[in-house]
């Protein structure tokens, strides 16, 4: 690249969200990056454009993950206006930079008080802004861990810049997030958890969750209650720790109702509706799994409620989904599910493909 190039290359970076705003007018801004179908404006979510200096890169460098093209905002500029000739190029990026940039608008104050963080109004809050996740990171993220059909009922929603702050002494940052309601045997919002996911896409290390300390939080009244898939006061229930692992489930099993109290601790400790006739425990493959199966199992009993353990094959049965696939794990609960629960809510083998 000429020095001339590097130089307005340098200076666009700048003001890459101004440049992607107007050239790539197709897109929308999620947490540190720019979303849009490709380098020619086109409506979609596959290229993005790194807003701000990162470990992964330069602020104004782009990748398309379908076709795997990437460049700079000179690129942008270029394709999106169909111009081949490097001196057009560099005459519209320094018109560009000489245009007046608008004054930003004082925000409005807000009517209502804030809400305490962590509190139960802040987790309602949260989930009221967020978006539906057809379409989203989310849906893309769940698709990658293996579930295709997201059975979630309403229970989950997308953030496109949901804040996280790695401690008290480091600034406020934005991520894509899932969000997640904790709700109470009642169906009242009680909490959220959220999980940050990574725009860039999916890899094997951090399965597609953002590269931060802690890309899972939840904040409100989590004891005793959980974020729940289907009817709440129905009288079978099944119960495990994880989101994934709980709508790993609901893919066979979409009309049986669920609930991910998202910790072991807190799934020992879930409050059971008295509607509950028979509990399905869907434990993890490890030490806290034996723990909580036997304490909610000797719960459920004391309170005349038939309890009855689900073993993945793996780890979990999210493992055991993204592993074996839908027909295997299909197979696997039949023979762990009682009889009637199998012909009431066992998804056919002809409706799985």
């Amino acid at each position: 690249m000429s020095g001339d190039a590097s130089e307005l290359a340098c200076r666009l970076a700048r003001e890459a969200e101004a440049v992607c705003r107007h050239y790539l007018s197709n897109g929308k801004r999620e947490g540190r990056y720019w979303l849009v179908g490709d380098v020619h404006n086109s409506p979609g979510r596959s290229m993005f454009v790194r807003l701000h200096d990162s470990p992964k890169g330069p602020a104004g460098k782009w990748t398309d993950a379908a076709t795997f093209e990437h460049g700079d905002l000179l690129d942008v500029i270029r394709e999106s206006l169909g111009l081949r000739d490097f001196r057009e190029v560099a005459r519209e990026a320094r018109r560009f930079l000489n245009l007046p940039r608008a004054e930003p608008q004082p925000a409005l104050k807000s009517v209502r008080p804030p809400a305490s963080r962590g509190s139960q109004e802040a987790a309602r809050r949260l989930f009221a802004i967020s978006q539906p996740i057809e379409g989203s990171v989310v849906e893309a993220y769940l698709r990658h861990r293996g579930i295709v059909r997201v059975y979630h009922g309403g229970s989950l929603r997308f953030h496109p810049r949901c804040y996280y702050r790695p401690d008290e002494h480091l600034p406020t940052e934005t991520w894509p997030a899932m969000i997640a309601c904790v709700t109470d045997i009642d169906g009242r919002i009680t909490g959220v958890h959220r999980t940050w996911l990574d725009p860039d896409g999916f890899d094997r290390i951090r399965l597609g969750k953002a590269p931060i300390d802690t890309p899972r939080r939840a904040m409100g009244d989590l004891l005793g209650n959980a974020v729940r898939f289907g009817t709440v006061d129905d009288d079978v229930l099944v119960a495990g720790e994880g989101i994934e692992t709980m709508l790993s489930l609901r893919c066979v099993l979409p009309t049986l109702p669920m609930a991910a109290a998202l910790s072991a601790n807190h799934l020992a400790a879930m409050l059971l509706s008295p509607s509950l006739r028979r509990l399905y425990i869907a434990r993890d493959a490890d030490a806290a799994g034996d723990t909580v199966q036997i304490t909610l199992a000797q719960r459920a009993g004391a309170a005349g409620v038939e309890a009855i353990a689900l073993s993945p094959r793996l780890g979990d049965f999210n493992e055991d989904l993204h592993v074996f696939g839908l027909d295997a794990l299909r197979a696997t609960l039949r023979i762990q599910l009682a009889p009637e629960d199998v012909d009431r809510f066992l998804l056919p083998a002809t409706a799985l493909g």
